[in-house]
């Protein structure tokens, strides 16, 4: 019985109990790590399958984010898919269910830039533009919530309220010569108590000031005061905006002035309102000019695009802003042949 006892204190016995305890504590806890990451990676790949065909719901970015610590620039770029296929609304409830969650002030600012810009893509301008005054609020020098707004304001025709963003925009050393001078002369435009005539002396004002608002100055003139322009015609180039003069109605155009301008000239020869001319320096126009003196009337005319001079982006509409990179009056026009609507209606019938 002695003996027993001796041999089961023996000191060597004990060590030996003590490692089979640590190999049996680190075998299972191993067991555990790996049937947690086994388990965890099996439910990551089922999220990711799930977005692969397009079933990612929001509250799945948050459980990525929070119980998988997917960086936080992964889950965004995720979330950029749904801005990429048009999705804004999908995109606005992921920005919101992360902003729920989000501490972090960087990171927290971040969504809601992304947050106002996808309201601002998507049409919703007053909540875009709340969000963006939410973010001035804590970040007042936050350029890119300052550009935004100066252009929300400006598509809801708020004036006022954009040229006080510009003063803001000019107390953080951006050059806002431009955005001045385009709120001012969008401003008078649109002004509903201010007359015609007024508005007309105060546009011709900026204009020989400012050359870049030309169309804008020369769109108001041919709309509400033709004679006007006729008369300044020499001011003006009307190159730059090909597609006004070329809707213009044949009774709103002086032809006298016409034909001592060579643009307007071959401009109106291929439009078929004059036939004085055989040949034009422009391609178009030349072919459109042959066209009208052929034996049987062809019908084609010309069609119209736009070109950024910032982004190079293509646009079959005019628009004082490119709604691609923003920038201002960078519009280029551009004329093609193309056959006449009239025909190609007729061949529909």
């Amino acid at each position: 019985m002695d003996s027993i006892l001796l041999e089961y204190r023996d000191p060597l016995f004990g060590v030996v109990v003590l490692f089979a305890l640590i190999f049996a504590i680190s075998f299972l806890t191993h067991s555990f790590s790996v049937y947690k990451e086994k388990k965890a990676r099996k439910d990551y790949k089922k999220l990711l399958r799930r977005f692969e065909i397009g079933k990612l719901k929001e509250e799945d970015y948050v459980h990525l984010y929070k119980t998988y610590n997917l960086p936080f620039d992964s889950i965004i770029l995720l979330a950029s898919t749904f801005l990429q296929k048009g999705n804004y609304n999908k995109a606005i409830s992921v920005y919101l269910s992360l902003l729920e969650i989000v501490t972090d002030r960087v990171k927290k600012e971040e969504l809601l830039e992304l947050l106002g810009t996808t309201y601002f893509k998507s049409g919703f301008m007053q909540r875009s533009r709340d969000i963006f005054l939410r973010i001035l609020k804590f970040s007042p020098r936050n350029k890119k919530a300052l550009h935004h707004l100066l252009i929300i304001n400006e598509k809801l025709k708020e004036y006022e309220k954009a040229k006080e963003v510009i003063e803001c925009l000019d107390e953080i050393g951006e050059d806002t010569k431009k955005d001045k001078v385009f709120i001012e002369t969008l401003s008078i435009i649109n002004d509903p108590l201010e007359s015609f005539e007024k508005k007309g002396e105060k546009l011709y004002k900026i204009f020989k000031e400012n050359n870049e608002v030309q169309r804008l100055v020369a769109n108001f003139f041919l709309r509400y005061n033709k004679e006007f322009f006729w008369k300044h015609l020499e001011e003006f180039e009307p190159k730059k905006f090909t597609d006004l003069m070329w809707y213009l109605n044949f009774d709103d155009i002086d032809f006298e002035k016409v034909s001592k301008n060579d643009f307007l000239n071959e401009l109106y020869n291929a439009k078929g309102y004059l036939d004085t001319l055989d040949h034009s320096n422009d391609f178009v126009f030349d072919i459109l000019i042959a066209l009208n003196k052929h034996e049987h009337k062809i019908p084609a005319t010309v069609d119209f695009e736009f070109i950024c001079s910032s982004c190079k982006q293509i646009h079959p509409m005019f628009d004082t802003r490119c709604p691609h990179c923003h920038s201002i009056l960078s519009f280029g026009v551009k004329h093609n042949i193309v056959k006449d609507l009239v025909e190609r209606n007729q061949s529909l019938q």
